[in-house]
């Protein structure tokens, strides 16, 4: 940005250019938010971390109830949780911020975090509520691989359809080892909008689905 802009801070036409810009600031370092803590802290309530626990994933359903969030069944604890983090989190954020320690059960390809349970080694960066970047430390134990694998079976079957099935191939390959690793995926395409100033995706992109007529 400071090299493209020649400063931190951009104006960007978010609802179109007969709307007026708002300012980014890409001003470094910047904000990291604890999920669940954040959640939390914003709705006033508290919970476990124990997301196979009923009684948990109750408190979430209330929550989400609560406040009216459309959330379609299944009414799992990663999905409310998804939904609550869109509503207080991913929702206001502005200048670019850091969402953490995401629930293990949001994150079956993710590392579990070296010194809190129940949450991963991943972080997504969002700009202006859009998600730019996810990245995480890879779970390299085939053990607790195939444990998250058949967490995600049973969320798929229970008519989740974003839950991934059991990639027993995969697990194989984690037996005969990976080292450690990390990776991260970068939406290009969304940060070249903000930085061109446009808010239509199809604007930044070479091949987009549809041409406007000429």
């Amino acid at each position: 940005v400071l090299n493209i802009k020649g400063s931190y801070k951009i104006e960007y036409h978010a609802n179109g250019m007969d709307e007026p810009a708002i300012e980014i600031d890409f001003t470094p370092p910047w904000r990291r938010i604890p999920m669940c803590e954040e959640i939390e802290r914003l709705s006033g309530t508290t919970f476990g971390r124990d997301f196979s626990d009923p009684a948990v994933v109750k408190d979430l359903d209330n929550l989400v109830a609560k406040l009216e969030l459309d959330c379609p069944p299944p009414r799992s604890a990663a999905r409310l949780l998804d939904k609550l983090c869109g509503h207080y989190i991913e929702d206001h954020i502005v200048n670019p911020a850091f969402i953490t320690e995401h629930p293990q059960i949001m994150s079956p390809l993710a590392k579990w975090h070296r010194s809190k349970p129940g949450v991963t080694e991943r972080f997504e960066m969002f700009v202006n509520t859009k998600e730019i970047c996810n990245a995480y430390t890879e779970l390299n134990d085939p053990e607790r691989q195939l444990q998250c694998f058949m967490g995600q079976a049973v969320a798929a079957a229970d008519g989740d359809d974003e839950a991934q099935g059991v990639d027993h191939d995969y697990v194989t390959a984690l037996e005969h080892g990976l080292p450690p690793t990390g990776g991260w995926g970068c939406g290009v395409d969304r940060l070249t909008m903000f930085l061109a100033d446009k808010n239509n995706i199809k604007e930044v992109i070479l091949f987009p689905a549809m041409k406007p007529s000429v």
